[in-house]
């Protein structure tokens, strides 16, 4: 990954005791995604089911089944989950990119290695993002959240927290773009479904996506944070994530999922 790529120092904002979970309800297949993706992947509206406006742009969620996530990893030797999950309203949503090649052929595999190096070889538990979206558009299931079948969140609406800001994860959307964006830019089915995904988020958990200020209070240490509803990493942190290419493009991502929302 890319040097100053800042990495959270753990898994969440606060510790807690572990649980079992459940297991992962089958998805339905929606086609022949490729071979590294074969079973899960479901069709997710731009618009929660709650919303109550439609809109024809959809982008197309792969589950955590579908993309070979081996859900052992998340478990200690005696059976004891390593990363018990927590859950917060969204406060607000934020943008990353991997810091890993542009252009992979299997970018389902680049996913298994980013939950790999996050889960075990860093000892968190888990994946820190709570989704990831690889160049042709697909949007991949991130952090584990429970056995709902509503990514990223419990069967409340409820965020499950991840690690991608340090200090930060509570209540708090992380989003990363497979790849390296610091001089190249996202391709156009990577930015539609950023564009399709943001606007979903934002309808659901009522997010104006162009308010320059929010305030952001992390319930689980109290830090204090003011931005854009929608951030880049590098406007928490001293980081060159999301990539400055990406991040120059925010303003007109913003206006996109706010144009998206009022169609």
């Amino acid at each position: 990954m890319n040097s100053r790529h800042s990495i959270p120092s753990g898994p969440s904002d606060s510790a807690g005791p572990g649980r079992t979970a459940g297991a992962l309800p089958r998805r339905t297949l929606l086609g022949a995604l490729g071979a590294a993706v074969v079973t899960g992947a479901v069709s997710r509206p731009t618009r929660a089911a709650a919303a109550s406006s439609q809109t024809a742009a959809d982008y197309v969620l792969v589950s955590r089944q579908a993309w070979g996530a081996d859900e052992s990893l998340r478990f200690g030797p005696d059976g004891t989950e390593t990363w018990s999950p927590e859950y917060h309203p969204v406060q607000t949503l934020s943008v990353h990119h991997t810091g890993s090649p542009n252009g992979e052929a299997n970018p389902a595999a680049r996913v298994r290695t980013i939950y790999r190096d996050q889960t075990v070889t860093k000892g968190w538990g888990d994946i820190g993002y709570n989704y990831l979206i690889d160049a042709s558009g697909l949007v991949y299931e991130g952090r584990w959240s429970g056995t709902d079948g509503d990514a990223a969140h419990n069967a409340a609406g409820q965020l499950v927290t991840g690690a991608h800001i340090g200090g930060y994860n509570t209540g708090n959307v992380g989003i990363a773009l497979l790849g390296t964006l610091v001089g190249t830019p996202p391709t156009a089915a990577a930015r539609t479904a950023l564009v399709q995904l943001l606007a979903e988020l934002a309808v659901r958990h009522s997010i104006d996506p162009q308010r320059e200020k929010v305030v952001y209070v992390n319930p689980a240490n109290g830090a204090l944070w003011d931005g854009p509803a929608i951030s880049g990493h590098l406007d928490w942190a001293a980081t060159d994530c999301p990539g400055g290419t990406l991040y120059t493009q925010l303003p007109a991502i913003r206006a996109a999922v706010a144009d998206l929302i009022a169609q």
